[in-house]
C-alpha cells in the first residue's frame, strides 16, 4: 500500500492513540494562539519549528531533518508530513487534515500547501528566525500566492510556551528524576583511568533504563583543561585523577527535559581552594537568581542580581551572559525552548510556573570548567527547583 492507504488503515486502529497531552490541553493552547492571532491582524501562521509542532498538535517524531509545515487557522489546521512521517502524525497529532508528500520528491510540497492557505485568509504569519522554514518554500509560496501578506510572526507563540500548564510541570517533574539518575550514575562511573566516553555512556543508559526518551541532546561529559572550553564534548579522552569532570545532561520525558549541571573531581584526593571557592561562586549566584525571579520582576534584573554575585570574578572566568533560558517540549539539535533568556536587556517579566534551566558554568581558560545548575519553576516568592542536584564540590574514583 501507499502511504495515503497506510494512513487510512492506521487511523482506523491507532488515530490519535500515543497522543501526550489531554485534548482539552491542546485546545487551550490553539485558543490562546487564536488570541494572539487575532491581537496581531493574523489570518493563519504557518508552523515550521518542530517542537512548536509539537506544542499545538503533539506530533511527535525523531526525524526533524525533513520539511513538515502546520498550516494553522482558528477554524483549521492541517499537518503537511513527508510519506515516511505518516505514522507519527497518524498516531500523534491532533489535527484536521494530513497532507502526506512523497519523501523523495521535496518539491511537491508547494501546490498542496498553498492550496490550503489560500482557503486560511490573506495574511499569514511566518518565523523568520525559527527553525525549519526553508528559503524555497517561502520562495514558491509567494510565488505561488502573490496577493497574500507574508508577516515575520517570530516569537508568536513565545509567551504562550513559556508559562507551563500543570500537564506540562508533571513532565518537566518526571524528566527531573531521570535526570538525576543520569547524574548519579556518571558520578559513581568517573574515576581516574577512565574515559569521558564511559562516564556519557553511563549516563545515557541509565536514564534510558529510567525511561528516557530519544533525548534532545545528549550527555555533556568532559574532563580537565578540555572543561575550560565551551560546548567540546567527550571523546575518548583518558580522565587524570585531579581533574574536574563536567557533566550536562537532561533526560526526556514526552519531549520535556529538565537539565541539570554537576561536576566532581577525580580521584581520591579533596579538590583543590581554587575549584571550592569557583563552585561556591556557582552557589552563590544560583542563589541571587532565584530570590530575584519573582513574578513581575524583568529577566534583565534577575541577569543584573546574578551579575552583582560575581563581580569579583569577572576577569578570571568567563560566562556566557545567559543566566537561565526557558525549557519544555524539545527535539534535537537542543532542549533550549528559546521562548525566554535571563539576560541583560531583555525586558520581559516573570510569570508563575515558567520553568527556566539555570546553566552556570564558569570557565578558566586553560585550566578548567566548574558547573552546576538546576531547572526551576516561577513561585509567587521566587524560583524553586525541580531538579535536586548536589552541590558541594566532591571527589571520587
Amino acid at each position: 500500500m501507499d502511504f495515503r492507504a497506510y494512513e487510512a488503515r492506521l487511523r482506523d486502529v491507532l488515530g490519535g492513540r500515543e497522543s501526550a497531552f489531554s485534548d482539552a490541553e491542546y485546545q487551550r493552547r490553539c485558543q490562546a494562539l487564536d488570541r494572539r492571532l487575532a491581537a496581531e491582524g493574523l489570518d493563519a501562521l504557518l508552523v515550521t519549528n518542530p517542537a512548536e509542532i509539537y506544542y499545538l498538535t503533539g506530533y511527535n517524531t525523531f526525524e526533524v531533518s525533513v520539511h513538515t509545515a502546520l498550516a494553522y487557522s482558528p477554524t483549521q489546521s492541517v499537518l503537511q508530513v513527508p510519506s515516511i512521517e505518516t505514522g507519527p502524525a497518524v498516531a500523534c497529532a491532533r489535527v484536521d487534515r494530513i497532507l502526506g508528500y512523497r519523501w523523495e520528491d521535496p518539491q511537491e510540497v508547494i501546490e498542496p500547501l498553498a492550496d490550503c492557505l489560500a482557503g486560511q485568509g490573506k495574511r499569514i504569519g511566518i518565523d523568520c528566525w525559527g527553525g525549519g522554514l526553508r528559503t524555497g518554500l517561502l520562495a514558491g509560496l509567494e510565488k505561488r500566492l502573490p496577493d497574500h501578506a507574508w508577516v515575520d510572526a517570530s516569537g508568536l507563540l513565545n509567551p504562550i510556551r513559556r508559562i507551563k500548564s500543570s500537564e506540562e510541570l508533571v513532565c518537566l517533574e518526571q524528566a527531573a528524576r531521570l535526570t538525576e539518575a543520569g547524574i548519579e550514575a556518571a558520578r559513581q562511573t568517573v574515576s581516574a583511568g577512565r574515559t569521558d566516553s564511559e562516564v556519557a555512556a553511563a549516563a545515557a543508559e541509565a536514564m534510558h533504563r529510567h525511561g528516557s526518551e530519544f533525548m534532545s541532546m545528549q550527555p555533556i561529559v568532559v574532563a580537565g583543561r578540555r572543561s575550560s572550553v565551551i560546548h567540546t564534548n567527550h571523546r575518548r579522552f583518558p580522565i587524570q585523577a585531579g581533574e574536574p569532570v563536567f557533566i550536562e545532561l537532561g533526560a526526556a520525558y514526552q519531549r520535556y527535559t529538565s537539565p541539570m549541571m554537576h561536576t566532581i573531581v577525580a580521584g581520591a584526593e579533596s579538590p583543590d581552594s581554587h575549584m571550592q571557592a569557583m563552585a561556591g561562586m556557582c552557589r552563590r549566584v544560583y542563589e541571587a537568581l532565584v530570590t530575584a525571579m519573582k513574578p513581575g520582576a524583568t529577566f534583565d534584573s534577575a541577569a543584573l542580581a546574578a551579575e552583582d554575585a560575581w563581580r569579583k570574578e569577572v576577569q578570571e572566568a568567563f560566562f556566557s551572559g545567559v543566566y537561565g533560558y526557558t525549557v519544555g517540549g524539545q527535539f534535537p539539535p537542543s532542549w533550549v525552548e528559546g521562548s525566554g533568556f535571563i539576560a541583560r536587556g531583555q525586558p520581559a517579566e516573570f510569570e508563575e510556573n515558567m520553568v527556566f534551566h539555570l546553566p552556570l558554568c564558569f570557565r578558566i581558560p586553560g585550566l578548567w570548567g566548574m558547573g552546576f545548575s538546576e531547572t526551576v519553576r516561577v513561585g509567587a516568592q521566587g524560583a524553586v527547583p525541580l531538579t535536586r542536584n548536589r552541590w558541594s564540590l566532591e571527589s571520587g574514583g
